[in-house]
């Protein structure tokens, strides 16, 4: 008995060391995870400390903590109460209006933007109220469309789009309205119960549809050149590219498109048939080259959504990328300021989405 009791413990110690000193090592997602969280502020906001636009944490807070809400515990335990500390940010940011980003009336920090990433996030922390939560800022995002109470007609090439938020932009003043604003506002709504017939949602798909090119990839605006990053061919319609075919895939599916669709159908094609793992595709000549690398996280990021959204993976090289580039604090940043990557919270946000997948 007594050789037996000797043989079993050592056997019990033995196991005990392997387990100490065998330990698997926290894997890339696990690490983006613990940086992330270890950056919210004891006010539950995430500040940037690279840009000052963003140093209000309006903008930031909601796109840092929809991805993160959508982490398994298995991947990332969230600290206690971190995520209700940021939720009660976001309610203390969300004005009279209804809007996020706009507490600040000398600094407005992307207000539709911020709404529409923050109404995704409370609907995915899953709370009792959320519907309550959501409802006034749905409302004022539905008051930033450009549509027929603004003076917009169908015929314009505006129409139906979101852009940066702000006082309502009224006809023929389009400002600054793109594919990605309008594409995370429709997620919202649709992630809010807001169905497919409704009105808010069949005027983005006039807009949706028209940035969707021929060859199936997606151009950024129908009103802002400068935005389409790609540039024009002579004579042609603006050049298709990654980061707008996969927020046009995104936008299509949120407007209630099956995969099956022929218009996700060609998109998803184009983009499978340019994906490359570090950075995004669709820029030739020397003049846009800096887009590739530029928009890298950010293409990552979405189109990994969009892969997910069409039950395909993201590709292993992507994630391989991602976790041979990734920083000792656990944290990723772009050497390219083009689209503010070069801020670690924008950075590994994204690549924390891609890896979660």
């Amino acid at each position: 008995m007594r050789r037996a009791a000797v043989a079993v413990l050592a056997l019990l110690l033995v196991a005990g060391c392997a387990v100490q000193g065998d330990r698997a090592p926290a894997s890339a997602l696990q690490r983006g995870c613990e940086f992330l969280w270890s950056q919210q502020a004891q006010d539950g906001g995430w500040h940037s400390a690279t840009y000052g636009l963003l140093k209000s944490g309006q903008s930031l807070t909601p796109f840092v903590l929809n991805t993160l809400v959508q982490i398994p515990e298995s991947a990332c335990k969230a600290p206690a109460g971190g995520v209700d500390r940021a939720l009660a940010f976001i309610k203390r940011n969300t004005n009279s209006e209804g809007a996020v980003g706009k507490t600040d009336p000398l600094l407005h920090d992307y207000p539709n933007y911020a709404s529409a990433l923050a109404v995704q996030a409370i609907r995915r922390a899953a709370r009792a109220n959320w519907r309550e939560q959501v409802a006034p800022i749905v409302a004022w995002l539905r008051t930033q469309q450009l549509n027929e109470s603004h003076g917009w007609k169908r015929a314009d090439a505006a129409y139906g789009a979101w852009g940066m938020g702000g006082e309502p932009r009224v006809a023929p003043n389009a400002g600054h309205i793109d594919m990605s604003m309008t594409r995370h506002v429709v997620q919202a709504l649709a992630a809010a119960e807001v169905p497919p017939a409704d009105p808010a949602m069949t005027r983005a798909r006039v807009f949706v549809e028209r940035c969707q090119n021929p060859d199936g990839g997606f151009f950024f605006s129908t009103v802002v050149v400068d935005a389409n990053k790609a540039g024009q061919d002579e004579g042609a319609r603006y050049r298709s590219y990654g980061t707008a075919t996969a927020d046009g895939i995104l936008a299509l599916l949120a407007l209630g498109d099956k995969p099956s669709t022929d218009r996700v159908q060609s998109a998803a094609k184009w983009l499978s048939a340019h994906d490359i793992p570090d950075g995004a595709p669709g820029f030739k000549g020397d003049a846009y080259k800096r887009w590739t690398p530029g928009l890298r996280f950010y293409y990552a990021g979405t189109s990994a959504e969009a892969f997910n959204g069409l039950s395909l993976k993201a590709s292993r090289q992507l994630m391989s990328s991602l976790e041979s580039s990734q920083r000792k604090d656990g944290s990723w940043s772009n050497a390219e300021n083009l689209v503010k990557e070069d801020d670690p919270l924008i950075a590994t946000t994204f690549a924390v989405s891609v890896l979660r997948q």
